[in-house]
C-alpha cells in the first residue's frame, strides 16, 4: 500500500507484513500502517506485528461499517507508529469469522502479541471508539 507522509507529502510504500514499524523513507517520521488480511494472511499481518493491531472485521454490504471505516483511518493516522490498522472481510475470510465468533459487523478487535486484548461489537461514534482504543492501550498499573 502507497501511503503519503503527513509530515512531508512523500509517497512510501508500506507493506502488508514487516518487522518495525514503518516510516518515511524522506523525513522519517512515523506513517500511518493500514493494511487488509484474510485467513491465509492474517498471521504474518496482524498476529506477528511489532505493535497494538487494531482489527475491523467488516462487510462490504455493512453500512455501519462503512461509517466507521474512516473514523478507523484517522485513528491508524493519529496513531501512525503506535498501532496497526488492519481490516478483514469477513465474506472473505470464514476461518477468521468463525475463529473471533463474529456474530454482528463490523466487530473490532485489539491484538497485542496476537492476543486478543479487548472487543467491540457493533459501530461506535468516533468519540467512543477512541475512547475505547486509548482504554485498551493504556498499561495496567500493578499494586
Amino acid at each position: 500500500m502507497t501511503i503519503e507522509c503527513q509530515n512531508c507529502g512523500k509517497k512510501n510504500r508500506v507493506p502488508a507484513a514487516a518487522q518495525g514499524k514503518p516510516k518515511c523513507g524522506n523525513c522519517g517520521q512515523p506513517l500511518p500502517w493500514i493494511a487488509d488480511a484474510l485467513d491465509d494472511t492474517f498471521a504474518a499481518v496482524a498476529e506477528q506485528a511489532d505493535v497494538p493491531v487494531l482489527v475491523d472485521l467488516w462487510a462490504t454490504w455493512c453500512g455501519p461499517c462503512r461509517m466507521v471505516s474512516p473514523v478507523l483511518d484517522q485513528l491508524a493516522r493519529e496513531r501512525a507508529g503506535d498501532i496497526k490498522l488492519v481490516r478483514v472481510d469477513v465474506d472473505r475470510a470464514p476461518q477468521l469469522s468463525q475463529r473471533f465468533e463474529v456474530r454482528a459487523v463490523p466487530t473490532l478487535l485489539i491484538l497485542r502479541h496476537g492476543e486478543v486484548i479487548a472487543r467491540q461489537p457493533g459501530a461506535l461514534p468516533a468519540p467512543q471508539l477512541r475512547a475505547w482504543l486509548d482504554q485498551a492501550l493504556t498499561p495496567e498499573v500493578k499494586t
